[in-house]
């Protein structure tokens, strides 16, 4: 709806374009723009700041929210919901019922009309998981995923890099609308992944259901058979016939490694809100194309994925406390 000023096309271009070398320019172009800069000044400020988002938003992912939430001083509030960028908010542009749209105006009768609508005495923290429909009150973000699960990720695995295995974090938009609607998130086939593009492992069977809350971590050892590459882990929610769910997942990108000298990685998948079913798996997927994301992997790159004895590799999963 807006003109983009030349600053503006041109940094979307470097972006798109992968230039390296305007990243120091991209990353100063962002800084002054982004009000984590300014947070002393807006702590200082005693602001009282409400922020919402949804768990897929492939534009601005929740792990920042949360990160710059934690550092504010002030009144504040964090809401996150199923959906993507805008999804989550959409109905109420049309005058329609919206739980974003209701919570913003409870604030602004809160903190600019002085109104007692008891905003302010709830859980700051306000999550809804993808697969149920209430909400869950926190004190604080640190509190969502208190509890932790280890996946042991063992063994070695090696994978060619440049082909799209199947695991992927589906369509821009859509599929995180469809997963809002109808909660019907991508999906994958784990047994029947190529092995040959895509790493995997997976956990035992549970025997009650697993609340995944928050940020799971990655940690892994990697060795590159080039100095730049790509890969994307993914988490599933596996069924009894295989079939996975996609619960999470993110990219990581290296420049400037020693072919064939292993580096330690550690990686924050995409903070979410999603049930597991007692009777299912989590599985750990790791490939290195995917259509969301530009990948940067040359010709002929091969990644291997390592557990050495002095540093296990390994995922951990926050789970919501029983």
């Amino acid at each position: 709806t807006g003109r983009p000023g030349d600053e503006l096309s041109q940094t979307l271009e470097d972006f798109l374009g992968s230039k390296l070398d305007k990243e120091p320019e991209m990353i100063a172009w962002g800084a002054k723009r982004s009000p984590a800069t300014y947070l002393d000044r807006i702590n200082a400020n005693g602001a009282a700041i409400m922020m919402g988002n949804a768990w897929g938003d492939t534009i601005f992912p929740p792990n920042q929210y949360a990160s710059f939430y934690e550092k504010l001083a002030g009144p504040k509030r964090l809401e996150f919901r199923p959906g993507d960028h805008a999804t989550a908010e959409l109905t109420g542009l049309f005058g329609l019922p919206n739980d974003t749209w209701t919570s913003t105006r409870r604030w602004f009768d809160r903190y600019l009309k002085g109104e007692r609508n008891g905003i302010d005495t709830e859980q700051p923290v306000q999550l809804k998981s993808r697969t149920d429909k209430g909400y869950e009150g926190y004190p604080d973000w640190k509190s969502v995923g208190a509890a932790k699960n280890r996946i042991q990720l063992d063994g070695t695995k090696k994978v060619w890099a440049n082909v799209d295995s199947g695991a992927n974090g589906g369509i821009t938009l859509l599929s995180n609308a469809l997963d809002q609607f109808l909660k019907l998130p991508p999906t994958v086939s784990v047994p029947l992944l190529p092995r040959t593009f895509a790493s995997v492992w997976q956990s035992e069977r549970y025997g009650s259901e697993q609340r995944v809350r928050g940020t799971a971590e990655l940690h892994t050892t990697v060795t590159s058979t080039k100095s730049s590459g790509t890969f994307v882990a993914y988490l599933y929610d596996v069924g009894p016939l295989g079939v996975g769910k996609l619960v999470s997942n993110a990219p990581y990108t290296f420049h400037g490694q020693t072919p064939g000298r292993p580096f330690p990685v550690d990686l924050e998948l995409f903070s979410t809100a999603y049930d597991v079913p007692a009777g299912h798996r989590l599985a750990l997927v790791i490939d290195t194309v995917d259509p969301l994301y530009i990948e940067h992997n040359p010709t002929g790159a091969q990644l291997t994925f390592s557990s050495p004895s002095t540093d296990p590799s390994h995922l951990s999963v926050p789970l919501r406390e029983k």
